[in-house]
């Protein structure tokens, strides 16, 4: 018999229509999963309380995932979350988790429980996978599992919503569980331009701790001495500045091009093929 723990965390497949449309309805998870767990699977259930709209998600409500999960002597974790964080929640836990001996299941779903969409079904794979897959953080949505280090959501409505942007990659080490500090970070994206608004990305920087900056293609910025001189200023105080590039894949590669050259020149860290999830979670781990 496998032991199974399941953080109800919140999201959609949670939710059910009421006056002002739908809200959490505590209990509807719990009871789903009393009609769809196979046999030879024992589950031991948890729901936050409240529950918690994805959009606030954070390194507060990882900390208390990972506490749980570490804490857990079972064969496997699954967890049901709403989708529009889930990328970074996925991000977190793999970040957070290196060596994690066991599968730590994600799942959620675009409509709610017993409503005609992707719930029920999404539920079912979670289960399954949480009894097949090996260690390591997963997202089992849609019909495939994949990769929680490296998935995007990149439909807003669709049932496939999700799609990984390169494979996981295999356990490694021991395990050692980290846990996420008081940072203050943003995610800053390059567009055409932006060397006009360089002074309000100065300002913004100087707010932070650290920043993940998206930038062109395989590593490339405009040549502006403007975002340069804020960019080198912020890294100077110390606020460090992880590159990750605005495609979902192919990653970062340092000395291809002229024009990305002044990035490494001022110490902007390479984020290779992290997405900005990963990135931005890699930045709020504990030192």
């Amino acid at each position: 018999m496998k032991q199974i723990l399941v953080l109800h965390t919140g999201g959609t497949i949670g939710m059910a229509m009421g006056p002002r449309g739908l809200a959490p309805r505590p209990g509807l998870v719990e009871g789903a999963l009393l009609r769809l767990t196979p046999p030879g699977l024992e589950l031991t259930v948890e729901s936050f309380d409240p529950l918690i709209d994805s959009a606030e998600m954070g390194p507060a409500v990882w900390n208390r995932i990972i506490d749980r999960i570490v804490g857990w002597s079972g064969d496997g974790v699954m967890i049901t979350h709403g989708t529009d964080t889930m990328a970074f929640t996925g991000a977190a836990l793999a970040a957070a988790l290196p060596g994690l001996p066991v599968p730590v299941i994600l799942t959620g779903a675009m409509k709610p429980l017993g409503m005609p969409g992707d719930a029920e079904t999404n539920l079912i794979l979670a289960l399954d996978a949480a009894t097949r897959c090996g260690p390591g953080v997963w997202l089992a949505f849609a019909g495939r599992v994949m990769a929680g280090a490296s998935v995007v959501k990149h439909h807003s409505t669709a049932a496939d919503a999700f799609r990984e942007t390169h494979p996981a990659a295999p356990p490694r080490g021991a395990f050692l569980p980290r846990r996420f500090a008081e940072r203050r970070l943003a995610i800053l994206t390059l567009a055409p331009g932006l060397g006009t608004s360089a002074e309000a990305v100065g300002a913004a920087l100087d707010r932070l701790d650290g920043a993940v900056l998206r930038v062109f293609g395989a590593g490339t910025v405009m040549q502006d001495d403007r975002l340069l001189s804020v960019l080198s200023s912020a890294i100077r105080r110390g606020c460090r500045i992880v590159a990750v590039s605005q495609c979902e894949q192919g990653g970062l590669s340092p000395g291809a091009y002229a024009a990305g050259e002044a990035l490494w020149a001022l110490g902007v860290e390479n984020g290779g093929t992290m997405t900005a999830e990963r990135a931005l979670a890699e930045l709020w781990l504990e030192t």
